[in-house]
């Protein structure tokens, strides 16, 4: 059974730092693509950044470049979201996703995480 375990998710300031987990079991890790994505109310859930467990490559939509950072650990199975600067349209449920398929688009992705809710107040 795949799981995705997403954790770190809170309310902060603007300006403030967040670091979301994404643990993941039931998949072949280092095969995968890990991504994040995020849905605030109202809007269409949209891709955040993904990272390829083979190889490291990411890729991040251009409202976070510069603030966020994923990284893996690969040991452990688990992606990690480094948020900072936070700002409050960075306000969103967050879902790690996994998927065989290199890209961050929503249809490349076949198991998603319950999510874990972000607040970023002004």
């Amino acid at each position: 059974e795949v799981q995705l375990v997403e954790s770190g998710g809170g309310a902060v300031q603007t300006g403030g730092s967040l670091r979301l987990s994404c643990a993941a079991s039931g998949i072949t890790f280092d095969d995968s693509s890990i991504g994040w994505f995020r849905q605030a109310p109202g809007k269409e859930r949209e891709g955040v950044s993904c990272i390829s467990s083979s190889d490291g490559t990411t890729l991040y939509t251009d409202s976070v470049k510069g603030r966020f950072t994923i990284s893996s650990d690969n040991d452990k199975s688990t992606v990690y979201l480094q948020m900072n600067s936070l700002k409050p349209e960075d306000t969103a449920v967050y879902y790690c996703a996994a998927g065989s398929a290199w890209g961050c688009s929503l249809h490349e992705y076949d198991y998603w995480g319950q999510g874990t809710q972000v607040t970023v107040s002004s």
